[in-house]
């Protein structure tokens, strides 16, 4: 059974490197990350339109270079949560997590009796395809499986210290996009309320002894949340690598033309 990277480096006192893998799911392409030395391929359900299957391929790929898989799940109940975690996903990310009551149903959702509810099958990626002692497999699940509830909402950050208090709850990730829009000022990551929401995730993270992290598109964004204390920080994105790639590729050769040829070369 695979133990997870990002709870042996956060418990470890580091932090970790995110990067999105969703528009292009291909086992290589995860691998490539995976060698690279990501520790986390996150893969988002809540905005794509792939099903669990791509689950399977990618978490193989995951297994192969030792980093964590971390699905994005879509809220449709308790096996949106249960179905990738079986697949072979270390890590279940909520998005919009609104209330301490609803925290507290996920954090059951992904955690076996007796700290949860989840029903219990090991002939899935995460059980070894049932090759290993099953009482072993419960409690090294438990252990080794993270939640991490997005604060992407003003109502969220109105109790985030409840949220932050959850047991079953390992991290806690701001959403900057969302969380703008929710306060009315749409994109101002920059923003005093903004500014004054992260403090408040950060202090509650810390007095749970819990970690968090957030969206940060480039490095001087990752240190400024990394001394904010943020422990889990994002990367790169393949929809934007190969969207602005392309683009930059087009801009390039943009002013390239066919030029009048000379009598004699004719």
């Amino acid at each position: 059974m695979k133990k997870s990277r990002t709870l042996e480096k956060l418990r470890a006192g580091d932090f970790v490197r995110v990067v999105n893998i969703n528009r292009v799911p291909e086992p290589w392409l995860t691998e490539v990350a995976g060698n690279l030395g990501f520790d986390v391929i996150w893969f988002d359900m809540e905005h794509r339109a792939h099903g669990y299957e791509v689950i399977d391929r990618l978490s193989l790929a995951c297994r192969l270079t030792g980093a964590d898989l971390m699905v994005r799940i879509r809220k449709t109940g308790y096996t949106s949560a249960q179905r990738p975690l079986e697949f072979g996903a270390n890590g279940i990310m909520l998005p919009h997590c609104r209330s301490v009551e609803e925290a507290r149903q996920w954090a059951s959702w992904t955690r076996f009796p007796p700290e949860g509810t989840r029903g219990f099958d090991n002939a899935g990626a995460d059980g070894g395809y049932a090759l290993t002692n099953a009482v072993e497999f419960l409690n090294e699940r438990n252990k080794e499986t993270f939640l991490m509830v997005q604060i992407e909402d003003r109502e969220a950050v109105d109790c985030v210290e409840g949220i932050a208090a959850v047991e079953g709850v390992d991290l806690m990730f701001v959403g900057p996009g969302d969380l703008t829009i929710s306060y009315g000022i749409p994109m101002q990551r920059d923003h005093p309320l903004i500014q004054r929401a992260l403090d408040r995730v950060a202090n509650a993270a810390a007095k749970a002894g819990k970690w968090w992290g957030t969206v940060t598109e480039t490095p001087e964004v990752a240190q400024l949340e990394l001394d904010r204390g943020a422990r889990m920080v994002t990367c790169a994105d393949d929809h934007f690598l190969l969207a602005h790639g392309m683009r930059d590729a087009y801009r390039l050769f943009e002013n390239i033309k066919v030029r009048e040829q000379s009598s004699s070369a004719r």
